[in-house]
Order: C-alpha cells, then structure tokens, then sequence
C-alpha cells in the first residue's frame, strides 16, 4: 500500500500559499495519488465552527491556543489521520506552525505551553501512541509583511487577524523563520515575494528535490 503523505502550507496573512494548493493537488492526482486538500483552523464540521469564532470574536492569546489545537485535536482524529492511513497525500492550509508563529511569536503567548499542547493534541492517534504528528513537509511562503499587506489590502475585507498592524506580522514571519530553524528538514522555504509563475516553480522543485513528485510532472504543473 502507498505510504500516506502530509504537507502543510504555511505563512503570514498574504503570503500567497492558498494559491497554489490547487496546483500542488493536480501534480500528485497525476502521478495516480489520491489528494485531500483540507485548512486550518478547520477542516471538520465542528473546527470550522471554531474557525469563525477564532477569526472574528474578540479572545485573548490562550483562548485563541485553546481553540486552534482543540479545532486541530478533530482535524486530526476525523480527517487527516484517516486519509494518512489509507494512503492518500494530505495537503493542509496551515497546520501547529501557524499556531506558534501567530500565538507564540505574534500574541508573545508561552511557547513552553504551546508545546505542552502540541504534544497533548497531536500524539495517541496512529498505531504508535508516542508519535507526534507533523507534516513530513512544510512549505513556507516566506515575504516582506510590507508586500504581504499591499496584496491583503487590495484582495478583500481583513479579518480580525488580517487586521493587525505591520509590527504584528514582522513577528509572526520571525516565528516562522524560528520554527524553520528548529526543524530545516522538514520546511522548504518559499520566496513568495516573486511573481506567481516564479514562485508555482519553486513549489515543485521542493517536492521534485525531495522525490514527491517526477521531474516531467513538477515541470508541467509550473506553468499552469
């Protein structure tokens, strides 16, 4: 049986990532894998309940901690467990990254409790009760807060995290660059401050250097 395969995307607010998830998702159906694409906060039911209260009622740093990792604990349980298991690849619109880069670094919540919840919410749930479970890739859309909120201010109205003032993200991007530091073999850094095309390439040189996908593939879906 096909080995299951979890990638998360990751970066601040206007970084550019959900963009090219879609294209992501069509190489690896074309290699015969069968895809789910899925986001955090949500992803279930019950998470993307908690998703609109995280993005638009008022709360405090650990508050937002509690509800990001009880939203993940039944992503986890009800969705990307179960396509990891029947091997399918699992692409995720951010994932516990986001969680210590917005929280940890960007609210300046305690990191040591961030981690004390990561491992309560993400251990217990494959055959090894031990396991933490992380993506076997993150990519990082890594961008100037300054280009980010231009794009931000021309795409829609903010939410209540899209709101925040510059000094903000120019912290969150830092948590980013740490939890990259921490863990450089998982993440493959982005420069999504380059054009669309340019930064679709370097997406799949990621995957193709890390043997996810074929060359032949990774070029074609470049383009599209």
């Amino acid at each position: 049986m096909t080995q299951g395969l979890f990638i998360s995307f990751e970066g601040i607010d206007g970084a550019g990532k959900s963009s090219h998830i879609a294209a992501l998702a069509q190489a690896f159906r074309d290699t015969g894998r069968v895809v789910t694409l899925t986001r955090e906060p949500g992803g279930t039911p019950l998470a993307e309940k908690l998703r609109e209260m995280l993005l638009h009622d008022g709360m405090d740093a650990l508050t937002e901690a509690l509800l990001a990792f009880a939203g993940r604990r039944d992503h986890l349980r009800c969705v990307i467990e179960p396509a990891l298991a029947r091997g399918e690849v699992v692409l995720c619109d951010r994932f516990t990254d986001a969680t210590f880069a917005y929280q940890g670094a960007g609210r300046g919540f305690d990191r040591q409790v961030l981690s004390y919840l990561e491992q309560l919410v993400q251990t217990g749930l494959a055959e090894d009760p031990q396991r933490l479970r992380n993506p076997d890739v993150t990519i990082w859309f890594d961008v100037p807060p300054r280009v980010a909120a231009q794009r931000l201010a021309a795409a829609r109205t903010p939410d209540r995290f899209e709101a925040q003032p510059e000094a903000f993200f120019e912290r969150v991007a830092q948590g980013y660059a740490d939890r990259a530091v921490a863990d450089p073999e998982r993440f493959a850094r982005i420069d999504s401050s380059r054009d669309r095309e340019a930064v679709a390439a370097q997406v799949m040189e990621a995957m193709r250097t890390r043997g996810l996908l074929g060359a032949d593939l990774a070029g074609a879906h470049t383009h599209e």
